[in-house]
Protein backbone atom coordinates (compact mmCIF):
# COMPACT_ATOMS: atom_id res chain seq x y z
CA UNK A 1 0.00 0.00 0.00
CA UNK A 2 2.81 2.77 1.27
CA UNK A 3 4.36 1.67 -3.00
CA UNK A 4 1.18 2.53 -4.08
CA UNK A 5 0.66 5.65 -2.43
CA UNK A 6 4.25 7.10 -3.19
CA UNK A 7 3.75 6.06 -7.16
CA UNK A 8 0.97 8.25 -7.02
CA UNK A 9 2.60 11.65 -5.65
CA UNK A 10 3.75 14.22 -7.99
CA UNK A 11 7.29 14.48 -8.78
CA UNK A 12 9.14 16.92 -6.59
CA UNK A 13 9.38 20.01 -8.50
CA UNK A 14 13.38 20.50 -9.78
CA UNK A 15 15.20 23.50 -7.82
CA UNK A 16 15.17 26.90 -9.40
CA UNK A 17 18.37 27.78 -11.03
CA UNK A 18 20.46 30.58 -9.82
CA UNK A 19 20.05 33.64 -10.83
CA UNK A 20 22.92 36.70 -12.07
CA UNK A 21 22.79 39.13 -9.47
CA UNK A 22 25.80 42.08 -10.12
CA UNK A 23 26.53 43.75 -7.01
CA UNK A 24 29.02 46.84 -6.43
CA UNK A 25 30.54 45.65 -3.30
CA UNK A 26 33.10 48.07 -1.81
CA UNK A 27 33.48 50.15 -4.54
CA UNK A 28 34.38 46.44 -6.71
CA UNK A 29 31.39 45.07 -9.52
CA UNK A 30 30.92 41.83 -8.63
CA UNK A 31 28.55 39.33 -10.69
CA UNK A 32 27.36 36.43 -9.01
CA UNK A 33 25.20 33.45 -9.38
CA UNK A 34 22.99 32.97 -6.39
CA UNK A 35 19.58 31.12 -5.46
CA UNK A 36 16.81 33.27 -5.41
CA UNK A 37 16.54 32.78 -1.54
CA UNK A 38 20.17 34.02 -0.60
CA UNK A 39 19.88 36.81 1.48
CA UNK A 40 22.59 39.45 0.80
CA UNK A 41 24.20 38.42 4.05
CA UNK A 42 24.83 35.38 3.05
CA UNK A 43 25.94 36.12 -0.37
CA UNK A 44 28.66 38.97 1.37
CA UNK A 45 29.38 36.26 3.58
CA UNK A 46 29.49 33.19 1.47
CA UNK A 47 30.08 34.06 -2.05
CA UNK A 48 32.31 36.96 -1.14
CA UNK A 49 34.13 36.00 1.39
CA UNK A 50 33.12 39.44 3.04
CA UNK A 51 33.01 37.77 7.03
CA UNK A 52 33.28 41.18 8.75
CA UNK A 53 29.27 41.48 8.14
CA UNK A 54 28.02 39.16 10.92
CA UNK A 55 25.12 36.98 11.48
CA UNK A 56 23.49 37.75 14.63
CA UNK A 57 20.04 36.91 15.23
CA UNK A 58 19.31 36.57 11.75
CA UNK A 59 15.95 37.82 11.98
CA UNK A 60 16.72 41.51 11.63
CA UNK A 61 16.70 42.04 15.56
CA UNK A 62 20.11 42.80 16.64
CA UNK A 63 21.68 44.81 13.63
CA UNK A 64 24.69 42.77 13.63
CA UNK A 65 24.58 42.52 10.08
CA UNK A 66 24.12 46.29 9.09
CA UNK A 67 26.04 47.51 5.86
CA UNK A 68 24.94 49.97 3.30
CA UNK A 69 23.35 50.10 0.35
CA UNK A 70 22.95 52.99 -1.51
CA UNK A 71 23.99 55.30 1.41
CA UNK A 72 21.21 53.85 3.33
CA UNK A 73 21.48 51.27 6.50
CA UNK A 74 19.74 48.14 6.26
CA UNK A 75 19.99 45.23 7.51
CA UNK A 76 21.60 42.88 5.39
CA UNK A 77 20.06 38.96 6.64
CA UNK A 78 16.42 40.73 6.01
CA UNK A 79 17.03 41.01 2.13
CA UNK A 80 17.59 38.91 -0.49
CA UNK A 81 20.85 39.64 -2.55
CA UNK A 82 18.64 39.84 -5.83
CA UNK A 83 16.64 42.79 -4.41
CA UNK A 84 19.84 44.68 -4.37
CA UNK A 85 20.78 43.91 -8.05
CA UNK A 86 22.65 46.87 -9.52
CA UNK A 87 23.35 48.90 -5.78
CA UNK A 88 26.39 50.12 -4.05
CA UNK A 89 27.07 48.25 -1.05
CA UNK A 90 29.94 49.17 1.38
CA UNK A 91 30.60 46.39 4.06
CA UNK A 92 32.49 46.99 7.21
CA UNK A 93 35.50 46.15 5.20
CA UNK A 94 34.64 49.02 2.89
CA UNK A 95 34.74 51.75 5.14
CA UNK A 96 38.71 51.97 5.25
CA UNK A 97 40.63 53.74 2.96
CA UNK A 98 44.02 51.63 2.32
CA UNK A 99 45.20 51.26 5.87
CA UNK A 100 43.37 54.38 7.07
CA UNK A 101 41.00 53.57 9.65
CA UNK A 102 37.62 55.14 8.60
CA UNK A 103 37.10 58.13 11.70
CA UNK A 104 34.15 55.96 13.30
CA UNK A 105 36.66 52.79 14.05
CA UNK A 106 39.66 55.10 14.94
CA UNK A 107 37.20 56.35 17.47
CA UNK A 108 35.44 53.12 18.31
CA UNK A 109 38.73 52.07 19.12
CA UNK A 110 39.78 55.90 21.11
CA UNK A 111 36.52 54.81 23.65
CA UNK A 112 36.82 50.93 23.76
CA UNK A 113 33.41 50.97 22.29
CA UNK A 114 33.19 47.67 21.69
CA UNK A 115 34.07 44.59 24.24
CA UNK A 116 33.48 41.39 22.54
CA UNK A 117 33.21 43.31 19.37
CA UNK A 118 30.98 41.38 17.62
CA UNK A 119 28.51 44.18 17.14
CA UNK A 120 30.77 46.70 16.25
CA UNK A 121 31.00 46.10 12.37
CA UNK A 122 26.78 46.51 12.26
CA UNK A 123 27.31 49.18 14.26
CA UNK A 124 29.98 51.01 12.83
CA UNK A 125 27.89 50.76 9.64
CA UNK A 126 24.81 51.75 11.16
CA UNK A 127 26.91 54.92 12.57
CA UNK A 128 27.68 55.85 9.21
CA UNK A 129 24.71 55.81 7.52
CA UNK A 130 23.63 58.02 11.19
CA UNK A 131 26.03 60.28 10.28
CA UNK A 132 25.33 60.53 6.39
CA UNK A 133 21.47 61.08 7.43
CA UNK A 134 22.38 64.12 9.93
CA UNK A 135 19.56 63.55 11.68
CA UNK A 136 21.24 63.12 15.12
CA UNK A 137 22.32 65.89 16.89
CA UNK A 138 22.22 65.10 20.65
CA UNK A 139 23.15 61.86 22.38
CA UNK A 140 19.39 61.09 22.91
CA UNK A 141 18.96 61.02 19.49
CA UNK A 142 21.93 58.92 18.57
CA UNK A 143 20.31 56.17 21.20
CA UNK A 144 17.31 56.67 19.42
CA UNK A 145 18.99 56.12 16.13
CA UNK A 146 21.06 53.31 16.83
CA UNK A 147 18.27 51.55 18.61
CA UNK A 148 17.99 48.90 15.86
CA UNK A 149 22.11 47.69 16.93
CA UNK A 150 22.18 45.83 20.21
CA UNK A 151 24.99 45.09 22.13
CA UNK A 152 24.76 42.46 24.68
CA UNK A 153 28.12 43.24 26.01
CA UNK A 154 26.20 47.33 27.10
CA UNK A 155 28.83 49.81 25.85
CA UNK A 156 26.36 52.03 24.54
CA UNK A 157 27.89 55.06 26.29
CA UNK A 158 31.18 54.14 24.83
CA UNK A 159 29.46 53.60 21.60
CA UNK A 160 27.61 56.75 21.63
CA UNK A 161 30.96 59.05 22.22
CA UNK A 162 32.85 57.47 19.23
CA UNK A 163 29.56 58.40 17.21
CA UNK A 164 29.52 62.02 18.89
CA UNK A 165 33.37 61.93 18.43
CA UNK A 166 32.86 60.97 14.83
CA UNK A 167 30.22 63.41 14.10
CA UNK A 168 32.94 66.20 14.92
CA UNK A 169 35.10 65.23 12.00
CA UNK A 170 32.08 64.16 9.75
CA UNK A 171 30.05 67.60 10.31
CA UNK A 172 26.67 67.85 10.67
CA UNK A 173 25.95 65.95 7.67
CA UNK A 174 28.40 63.82 5.26
CA UNK A 175 28.65 64.22 1.04
CA UNK A 176 26.13 61.46 0.03
CA UNK A 177 23.76 61.04 2.32
CA UNK A 178 20.71 60.32 1.39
Amino acid sequence: MAQLNASLRPAPAPPPEPIPVTLNVNGVERALHLAPWTTLLDALRLHLDLTGTKKGCDHGQCGACTVLVDGRRINACLTLAAMQDGRKVTTIEGLTTGDALHPLQDAFIEHDAFQCGYCTPGQICSAAGLIAEGKATTDDEIRELMSGNLCRCGAYPNIVAAIRQAMTIAGPKAEGAP
